[in-house]
């Protein structure tokens, strides 16, 4: 089946995060390694949301969880980063073929994120990297986060369409086995200098996804009829 719409993950898969977090933090903090520290604030990430997907905590907006682990990584870094230094992931710049990727995919199909960022953090994103959503679901729609089967539905059922008639696009192959498990289809498109120059991770599909292509464009060239 041609799927109607494509939702896409979006840290990593849609922007680059890394350089994009660390020339921000560099602005603000010049005296501390801004890759690292941009790396550390990453890697905070999936523990905070963790303790939500398993019921220890009641849903929080990313935008507070990114917030709340500035100030532990600074902490952790013996530095004091202003809140405002938390709107760091509302600046993220696309890879260079999304743009033009999103156009064209945009002609034949609904396209939006579900990501894990609110609503509020994807659509001043959206605004910073000309990013041409049709609307914006995910983590805020499903008041959960990836990869829990819920999101990924509350995404579909939003677009009132069926999981198997929505594609799911990312560059990190345990979002497409969660996508692919709620029934919907799978999009790998590989990032592979997302966490630098020696990343290890998700260079290549570990699955037989329904679509593999290199970039977006591609992947716009393979779903036109």
């Amino acid at each position: 089946m041609t799927p109607q719409a494509l939702i896409f993950d979006v840290f990593g898969t849609c922007v680059d995060w890394r350089s994009s977090v660390a020339r921000e933090v560099g602005a603000v903090l010049p005296r501390v390694d801004a890759t690292a520290f941009a790396t550390l604030w990453r890697a905070e990430y999936d523990p905070a949301m963790a303790r939500i997907r398993d019921g220890g905590r009641g849903y929080v907006p990313l935008d507070d969880l990114h917030r709340e682990n500035l100030h532990k990584v600074a902490g952790d870094l013996g530095v004091t980063a202003p809140d405002s230094l938390s709107h760091a992931w509302e600046k993220l710049d696309p890879w260079p073929d999304v743009v033009p990727g999103l156009l064209a995919l945009k002609t034949r199909h609904i396209i939006a994120p579900c990501s894990n960022g609110s609503i509020a953090l994807m659509t001043r994103l959206a605004k910073h990297a000309a990013l041409p959503w049709d609307c914006i679901l995910g983590a805020d729609i499903a008041q959960d986060y990836k990869p829990k089967p819920g999101v990924y539905r509350a995404s579909c059922a939003a677009l009132r369409l069926p999981p198997e008639a929505v594609m799911m696009v990312a560059a990190h192959n345990d979002d497409l086995h969660a996508a692919r498990a709620a029934g919907l289809q799978t999009a790998f498109v590989p990032r592979p200098t997302e966490h630098g120059e020696r990343q290890t991770t998700d260079l290549v599909p570990d699955a037989d996804w329904d679509v593999i292509a290199p970039d977006f464009l591609d992947l716009a060239r393979q779903l036109a009829p």
